[in-house]
């Protein structure tokens, strides 16, 4: 069979053979590709995708009826006129090009490129009832994936619906046709990079910054060689705000471009770091040894962290996530904590000013490295830390040997089934698990509650991506039989 390539709309399909020499008398012919019909159709929304498009049936009549459609920018109780971009076997794909009958929760998207950039998926759904939707995400994923459901829903947590996001890339792409280098987010259709003047989810310190690094990018003699620039925020510091920018640049950057790039940190107390390899590469430009860190105040930590590692982008509700976390553990003076996923010791060192110990393990070793570091800056001898990779088998491991009285989760999108299967679960008192994705938390806490006995207490939704369809949850098990 043909290797697989990429069609426009990220779709696997057969790619076709290569033309030889030999093969020329042989006349190659392939069947033509059928156009969408893009004809307006009028159509009425059911329901809400996990991705935050409206899903609507096509009509009796229609040569697909009962075929579903995912229509982006339409509302669950709304009416349509809609237009066909995408098809697959199983469900077409649109976007409404006027609403005929607006739901009652539809409002004016704050962002003049909404429904362009592909940032945000639910701007025109009014706040509240964004985090209702994340929540029957949720508890759809439960029922339809893990076959359980939590005896308790928790209050959905939410802070600032807008200018909270810390971390994030940007995408950067000299376009001839318009004479300008755009520096932006993707578009929905993600071979474009959206032409954005503003951005008003990502902190306003950023944000400010999208047309300035336009025109400073455009202006490079090497504006060609730098396909991204990535932000991270942390606490003001005295040479800067706490914003740092990452420039990747495929070339190495002529001492013109160093000049530019240099006084523009200078000019918006910025720091920047140059890019020309891998993650290893990264290195500051200006201030010469700038310092990222940010304050956990309630439980008086700092966390440092470097300009490509992994934090929580919503500050505000990292904080609430924390504390709601070390709520349902109930963690006790003379609890011992192992923290799998810990990252830089984001829960490993809050739990530690409130525990006998606190043991964080985490794949990265880099990220490892920083949390021991943060440990001793904060004086916690009792967080203790180990680099391990929790999808391969860490029976035999020391730390895995250890006794603990509780467990907290804070997996990757794909999960933590790998490492559930290897614990003595029996051990612990209680499993508090935070997901970025609640497919996966779904099948491991079928795993959890149907194959080790265990029961879905609570559990819950948390917006750390306001004006995004991404589902950010917490649940909490407790040892027992049945649902």
């Amino acid at each position: 069979m043909a290797p697989a390539s990429v069609s426009g709309k990220g779709i696997l399909a057969p790619a076709r053979p290569p033309v030889s020499a030999t093969m020329c008398a042989f006349p190659l012919t392939f069947p033509p590709v059928a156009r969408i019909d893009q004809t307006p159709f009028t159509v009425d929304i059911l329901d809400l995708s996990h991705d935050g498009r409206g899903v609507a049936r096509r009509p009796e009549g229609h040569p697909n009826a009962g075929k579903t459609v995912f229509v982006s920018g339409a509302l669950p109780g709304e009416r349509v006129q809609a237009r066909q971009t995408g098809r697959s076997r199983h469900f077409d794909e649109a976007e409404a090009v006027e609403v005929l009958q607006a739901s009652p929760d539809r409002v004016r998207p704050r962002c003049v490129h909404f429904g362009t950039c592909g940032g945000c998926a639910l701007q025109h759904l009014e706040a509240s009832k964004q985090i209702l939707a994340k929540q029957r995400v949720l508890l759809e994923n439960f029922e339809r994936i893990g076959h359980v459901s939590p005896a308790q829903v928790l209050p959905p947590l939410t802070g600032d619906a807008w200018g909270y996001r810390r971390k994030g890339r940007f995408s950067v792409r000299r376009v001839e046709k318009k004479d300008r280098t755009l520096v932006g987010f993707r578009e929905r259709d993600p071979r474009f990079v959206a032409d954005l003047s503003e951005c008003h989810t990502v902190v306003p310190k950023v944000g400010a910054l999208v047309r300035p690094l336009s025109e400073l990018v455009d202006g490079l003699q090497a504006r060609r060689e730098i396909p991204q620039v990535e932000f991270i925020v942390g606490d003001p510091e005295p040479e800067f705000d706490g914003v740092a920018l990452v420039f990747r640049h495929l070339q190495p950057l002529p001492e013109a471009d160093l000049a530019a790039l240099r006084a523009f940190g200078e000019r918006h107390r910025l720091a920047v770091f140059l890019q020309p390899g891998g993650a290893e590469s990264v290195h500051p430009l200006w201030p010469q040894a700038p310092s990222l860190a940010f304050r956990l105040p309630q439980w008086d930590v700092i966390l440092g962290f470097r300009p490509l590692d992994f934090i929580q982008v919503n500050a505000s509700l990292n904080e609430l996530m924390i504390a709601r976390a070390l709520e349902l553990l109930d963690a006790q003076p003379g609890d011992r904590v192992l923290d799998l996923f810990c990252g830089l010791g984001n829960f490993t060192l809050p739990l530690a000013r409130r525990v006998a110990e606190a043991v964080g393990v985490e794949g990265d070793a880099g990220l490892v490295a920083r949390a021991r570091e943060n440990a001793a800056r904060n004086g916690l001898a009792n967080a203790h830390f180990h680099a391990a990779d929790l999808t391969r088998d860490q029976r035999g491991a020391p730390w895995m040997r250890q006794g603990f009285d509780k467990l907290l989760l804070d997996p990757p999108r794909s999960g933590a089934i790998e490492v559930l299967r290897q614990l003595p679960l029996e051990k612990f008192g209680r499993i508090v698990y935070v997901s970025c994705h609640p497919g996966s938390l779904a099948r491991d806490a079928g795993y959890l509650v149907n194959e080790r006995g265990w029961r879905l207490v609570s559990a819950g939704v948390m917006d750390m991506f306001p004006q995004t369809a991404h589902v950010e949850s917490i649940a909490l098990f407790e040892p027992g039989r049945g649902r």
